[in-house]
């Protein structure tokens, strides 16, 4: 993925570009709305909606299975910017950030890698990546 791009599941990318239609119809826009077309500007032109190659590796914009620690349950999420992931109700699956210590630790990870790393509290917790698949809605 390259360095400035964000994935932006496909209804936010929807989203964005109306919200920016919306703003931009205003002929005379406060300071306001034009400070929120250019963060919308700069969200869409580091937009990435493209689904994610099906190779098994997490990366933002995938659907992961993962074990924490001895629990046998398995536990879903998608990888990718929460605030974003917002804009698309359809998302019911948790949304874990790729910046967060999950985030940061399991990237590039595989199906069957076991990785651990610290939680904010300074615990060590391991996961177990299950599978990792392009999250498409």
């Amino acid at each position: 993925m390259p360095t400035n791009s964000t994935w932006v599941p496909p209804l936010a990318l929807k989203a964005l570009t109306e919200e920016l239609a919306d703003l931009s119809s205003h002929p005379h826009p406060d300071d306001a709305a034009k400070r929120r077309m250019r963060e919308v500007r700069q969200l869409l032109r580091q937009a990435e909606a493209a689904p994610k190659p099906d190779d098994g590796i997490v990366e933002p914009g995938m659907r992961v299975t993962a074990v924490f620690g001895d629990d046998d349950r398995s536990t879903v999420f998608v990888l990718g910017d929460r605030t974003l992931a917002a804009l698309d109700l359809t998302i019911e699956t948790p949304v874990y950030s790729p910046s967060s210590a999950l985030g940061a630790a399991i990237i590039g990870a595989r199906a069957g890698d076991t990785v651990r790393y610290d939680a904010p509290s300074g615990r060590p917790i391991t996961v177990e990546i299950l599978a990792a698949a392009p999250y498409l809605g």
